[in-house]
C-alpha cells in the first residue's frame, strides 16, 4: 500500500516543473508583449523600438525574445494578434447591427480599420516595414478585406467589390496614416471626415 501510495504521488511531483515552466513562460511572454505595446506607443517612429529595448523594458534577457517569437516580425506578429480582437468585436457589433444598410455597414468598417489604424500607427508602420503587413500576405489582411469586400457586395452599384475593398483599404495604409497624422499634422478627427468623403466619392461614382 506504502509504494503504490508513492507511485501514485511521483507522476505529480515530476509534472510541477513543466507546470511552472509553463507559467513562467507565458508570464514572459506577457511582459514582452506589454512591454512592446507601451515602447511603440510611446515611440516617435516606428524604427526606433529595438529587440533590446524590448527585453530591457520585459525584464528579460533578448535571448528569450527570438526563442519565443523567432524575429522582430513575429514579435510584432505576435503584437497584433494581440490587439485584433476588440476590432473582431466592433465588427461584429456593425454586422449585426439592426436596420444598418450594406453601404453603411462599409462606412463604419472603414472607420473602425482607420480608427484601429490611427490607434496603432506606430506598430502597424512596423509591421509594413518589416513585410509582414506588405500588407497582402498578413492573415489579418486577407480577414479584413474579405469582411469589407462582403459588405461591397451588398452596396447598389458597386461592380467590383474584390478591388474596391483593396481600393479602399490602401487609403488607410499604416505609412499613409502615420504620415498624415505626424508628418501633416491632421487630426485623427480630420482623417476619419476626409476618409468618409472618399467613401462616397468612391460609391457615389459606382
Amino acid at each position: 500500500m506504502a509504494q503504490r501510495a508513492e507511485r501514485a504521488e511521483r507522476p505529480e511531483r515530476a509534472e510541477r516543473p513543466e507546470r511552472t515552466e509553463r507559467a513562467d513562460a507565458q508570464r514572459n511572454r506577457e511582459a514582452v508583449l506589454a512591454a512592446a505595446d507601451a515602447l511603440f506607443a510611446a515611440s516617435s517612429s516606428p524604427h526606433g523600438v529595438s529587440m533590446d529595448d524590448i527585453a530591457a523594458a520585459a525584464g528579460v534577457g533578448k535571448g528569450t525574445l527570438f526563442r519565443r517569437f523567432g524575429d522582430r516580425a513575429g514579435l510584432i506578429s505576435a503584437l497584433i494578434t494581440s490587439r485584433l480582437e476588440p476590432l473582431r468585436r466592433t465588427v461584429r457589433e456593425v454586422q449585426e447591427r439592426p436596420g444598418s444598410s450594406p453601404r453603411q455597414q462599409v462606412a463604419d468598417l472603414l472607420d473602425a480599420a482607420l480608427t484601429f489604424k490611427i490607434e496603432n500607427r506606430n506598430l502597424m508602420s512596423a509591421a509594413e516595414d518589416a513585410g509582414i503587413s506588405s500588407p497582402y500576405q498578413a492573415q489579418h489582411y486577407g480577414w479584413w478585406h474579405e469582411t469589407l469586400r462582403t459588405a461591397l457586395g451588398g452596396v447598389p452599384g458597386v461592380h467590383a467589390p474584390d478591388f474596391t475593398a483593396h481600393a479602399l483599404l490602401a487609403a488607410i495604409r499604416a505609412d499613409l496614416v502615420a504620415h498624415l497624422i505626424d508628418e501633416r499634422k491632421m487630426s485623427p478627427e480630420e482623417l476619419r471626415s476626409s476618409l468618409a468623403a472618399h467613401l462616397d466619392n468612391v460609391l457615389g461614382a459606382a
